[in-house]
């Protein structure tokens, strides 16, 4: 007993000198220090929960058991020392809006709708994996916070078709995305170097377009069967995480057409086979059927088809029979007009299948309705396209490169990774953004859908990599996208922050350190030390012509 007190006197003087500071990110809308009581969390510890909320109460369970040990006990009725999740259906009351209410006897957590649920969870367990297992218990102040969030697109793509990492890293992924409430999952499983995706018809797609990476060519066939790709968006499902997946057309088709070059529309000297062929009739029923699988593994009901930098490789349209009868036959004046009905058509077929169409942000030009239609502004040199997108009544996702292309380097130091004239991606840029200037502009207001930070791989070889790219700009990512801006504070988050790093180290992530650069040295392949991946010289000289 002597020992427990001993801890508890410990605990609040630690709390002492910041006692209205909650080391939670992204930071809740109202968090409001109860008294200098603690519950006590052990292995005594009963959970209750309503009929809905039993699915919550079995991860809660899950999490705890696997991050202190503790496992709790189920109960139908508590009156002291239990958690109670508690889904009372409110139409009123916003879909991940919750409160978290602790006090020595008991915790609460109650929302109208499952994901406010499983938000306030996640605020739970960010408070719990904080704190120290002492004496077989974790003892948690009381706090009552009630929280909503700012947009209800926060979200994450992965590039795995430049390199592979596989289910357990995206596991490990989603799991982090969870902590911090993001919420979509975007999955770029095809482009150039490697198609990532079974696709049941058309076996040769993984078999043979498949095979290489962005560094080695030779490299065996790496994807995801459909039963692996079911199993993660099981996964993210039940971390409230919608998984979007990305088929690329009609630009970034290399590998499709190494598998079936039938359906090439050829390419560039630059982008080889870079495109399918707009003006075969059978292209449309073969990308259709690809897609028709797609959607049947996919219950976000969301396809995104890229729909960029065509130009790169689509010279070879100037030359190709089909391309120009087509023209001839529709009267198009040139290659965009052929590019725009594409993409109207594969858009007709994904809408036929009850999808949302997702793209980026080139199709603002085209001819595509707003209806049932999310631009991705990535084009952040651009800001007349957004403008475009708002004014034709699109719903946006904000993606800029700077600041959310997380392949770019965070410090000045670095070197693996873009860095355009000296200008990278720092924790504090993607904290602010977005700016004003954006938010401020006309239909932004109900036309943002939200937020999302991408990460491109073609210098990111290895998990270790992309952990230093992701850790901690993800924590900056969340609260730019959950937190109201009224509410942010750039010194407050860099406090909060530092308690996170003993949190990445016990998942054994290598991860950067802004306030102490030293202590996470950037790391490079032997083949990056050798010079072998291009530099930013080259990098920016790419990037400047795709800009073009």
């Amino acid at each position: 007993m002597k020992k427990i007190i001993i801890s508890v006197i410990f605990l609040l003087v630690g709390f002492g000198a910041s006692a209205q500071e909650i080391a939670l990110i992204p930071k809740p809308v109202k968090a409001i220090k109860q008294s200098s009581e603690v519950f006590s969390l052990n292995q005594q510890t009963q959970i209750t929960a309503n009929k809905e909320a039993q699915k919550i109460a079995a991860y809660l369970q899950t999490e705890l058991l696997k991050h202190k040990g503790i496992a709790l006990r189920n109960a139908d009725k508590a009156s002291t020392n239990y958690i109670d999740l508690q889904i009372k259906p409110n139409a009123k009351q916003a879909l991940e809006a919750y409160q978290l209410s602790i006090t020595a006897n008991k915790i609460e957590i109650k929302a109208a709708h499952a994901q406010g649920l499983f938000a306030g969870v996640s605020s739970l367990l960010q408070l719990v994996r904080q704190q120290k297992v002492e004496n077989n218990q974790i003892f948690i102040p009381s706090w009552h916070i009630e929280d909503q969030p700012r947009y209800a697109w926060r979200g994450l793509m992965l590039d795995e078709s430049r390199h592979f990492f596989g289910k357990e890293k995206v596991k490990q992924m989603l799991d982090w995305m969870a902590f911090y409430k993001l919420n979509k999952f975007h999955w770029h499983l095809t482009d150039q170097p490697g198609w990532r995706i079974e696709i049941k018809k058309y076996p040769k797609l993984t078999v043979i377009g498949g095979l290489g990476t962005f560094t080695d060519l030779l490299a065996k066939p790496q994807y995801y069967t459909q039963e692996e790709i079911k199993e993660m968006v099981s996964y993210a499902a039940e971390r409230f995480i919608d998984v979007i997946p990305e088929i690329d057309m009609p630009g970034h088709a290399t590998a499709a057409n190494k598998a079936y070059p039938e359906f090439s529309g050829g390419g560039s000297p630059k982008y080889p086979e870079f495109t399918f062929n707009p003006g075969k009739e059978g292209t449309y029923q073969y990308l259709t059927n690809i897609l028709k699988e797609v959607d049947a593994l996919f219950p976000s009901q969301m396809i995104h088809i890229g729909a960029d930098e065509v130009h790169f490789g689509n010279q070879h349209w100037n030359n190709d029979a089909a391309v120009q009868d087509l023209m001839k036959q529709k009267n198009f004046k040139d290659l965009p007009a052929v590019e725009a009905y594409f993409v109207k058509r594969m858009a007709d077929s994904i809408k036929s299948l009850n999808n949302e169409v997702l793209a980026w942000d080139e199709i603002v030009s085209g001819n595509l309705p707003a209806e049932k239609t999310t631009v991705f502004w990535w084009r952040h040199d651009k800001p007349e396209i957004l403008k475009q997108a708002f004014a034709k009544g699109f719903n946006v996702v904000l993606c800029p490169r700077l600041p959310l292309y997380f392949d770019f380097v965070q410090d000045s130091a670095h070197v693996v990774g873009r860095k355009w004239a000296g200008s990278f991606v720092a924790v504090q840029n993607v904290y602010n953004f977005p700016s004003k200037e954006i938010t401020d502009l006309p239909n932004a207001s109900s036309l943002i859908r939200g937020i999302q930070a991408n990460i491109w791989t073609e210098v990111i070889v290895d998990e270790q990599q992309l952990d230093f790219k992701l850790f901690p700009r993800i924590a900056a990512l969340a609260e730019a996208a959950w937190t109201k801006v009224e509410t942010k504070d750039l010194t407050e988050f860099n406090s909060r922050l530092k308690k996170h790093f003993e949190l990445y180290t016990a998942d054994g992530l290598y991860f950067f350190n802004p306030f102490n650069p030293k202590a996470s040295p950037e790391l490079l392949t032997p083949a990056q030390r050798k010079g072998l991946l291009p530099d930013n010289e080259e990098q920016t000289a790419r990037e400047k012509e795709k800009i073009k």
